[in-house]
């Protein structure tokens, strides 16, 4: 498998995307990957609270990363995957288990 294989994550703390800001950071990371010379293997995405880690989107990047199906995490920020730095720096460590790394455009390698 290629080893820069990238699934993107989208997240905003809304209940609709009535603007289209999932689609302008999907765009954003999109642009992103091609300048690092990821391919991009898969996306997801979710809307509302960040509170909780539950959501389907997150749920899709822990079963992809379980599979190997991607090396690369590219999110717009840490504060997408949640705004709790806890949970969020938990929740980037059981990718790192998987051989993920995360990446953004605005803090390149997500170190935790």
């Amino acid at each position: 498998m290629d080893k820069k294989s990238a699934w993107i994550y989208c997240r905003i703390d809304a209940p609709e995307d009535t603007h289209g800001v999932l689609k302008g950071q999907y765009e954003r990371l999109e642009t992103y990957a091609a300048q690092m010379g990821f391919t991009i293997v898969g996306s997801s995405q979710d809307l509302g609270s960040s509170l909780h880690f539950d959501h389907p989107g997150l749920q899709a990047v822990v079963e992809a990363a379980k599979t190997g199906s991607f090396q690369i995490l590219l999110v717009d920020s840490v504060s997408r995957i949640g705004r709790d730095e806890t949970n969020a720096k938990a929740f980037i460590k059981t990718l790192l288990s998987y051989g993920i790394t995360a990446f953004s455009p605005l803090e390149g390698k997500i170190l935790m």
